[in-house]
């Protein structure tokens, strides 16, 4: 962790935010005395809720069954 003045966090701005995204903290004081913390910004995920797509997406019957031109390339062709 590392403590800088207002003034210089002001001016090494930018260095600060690679620092963080490096996952350094930083702490800015004002006449030595810590006021505020700098750290990286963590987007929080929303949770997923089923059944969105109910009804919009289907999944044909023969799905499973197999391709004889398929099965012809993997097991008849010449590797």
């Amino acid at each position: 962790m590392q403590l800088v003045n207002i003034h210089q966090a002001k001016t090494n701005l930018s260095k600060l935010i690679e620092k963080t995204l490096n996952g350094e903290d930083i702490i800015i004081a004002k006449a030595g005395k810590p006021v505020a913390k700098l750290v990286a910004y963590k987007e929080k995920i929303k949770p997923r809720k089923p059944g969105l797509l109910k009804g919009k997406i289907w999944i044909s019957d023969d799905f499973n069954d197999e391709d004889p031109e398929i099965n012809k390339l993997f097991y008849e062709g010449n590797i």
